[in-house]
């Protein structure tokens, strides 16, 4: 395979990512993203601040982006002794809903 047509290939999946990714905020339901986040409030706080500095906030966090985490730690391509247990029972819609309930959440410093 010529390095061009190998090129291509990586722009294209690159570009299937990102686009996949724009939708997160769309099929999201923040309701029940809400209802789902009262095991991470324990770390992340209710309202999305971490209860330690070690612990990232996640209000205001964009979806796309707390998505493609938790899928990480949910599939093992992101390993943490904490946050791998607690998103592997999530499902797809799960995540879309946590994802869609802390981008709604005002960004706090």
């Amino acid at each position: 395979m010529s390095s061009a047509n190998l090129m291509f290939k990586k722009a294209l999946a690159i570009t299937a990512l990102v686009a996949s990714n724009l939708l997160v905020a769309v099929e999201g339901d923040a309701a029940k993203g809400k209802a789902k986040s009262m095991i991470c409030a324990s770390c992340h706080g209710k309202d999305g601040v971490g209860v330690l500095p070690t612990y990232p906030n996640l209000a205001g966090q964009k979806a796309a982006y707390t998505e493609m985490q938790l899928r990480a730690f949910r599939d093992g391509q992101r390993k943490n002794m904490v946050m791998t247990p607690m998103a592997k029972p999530l499902s797809d819609q799960d995540i879309l809903n946590l994802a869609a309930y802390y981008e709604s959440l005002p960004a706090k410093k």
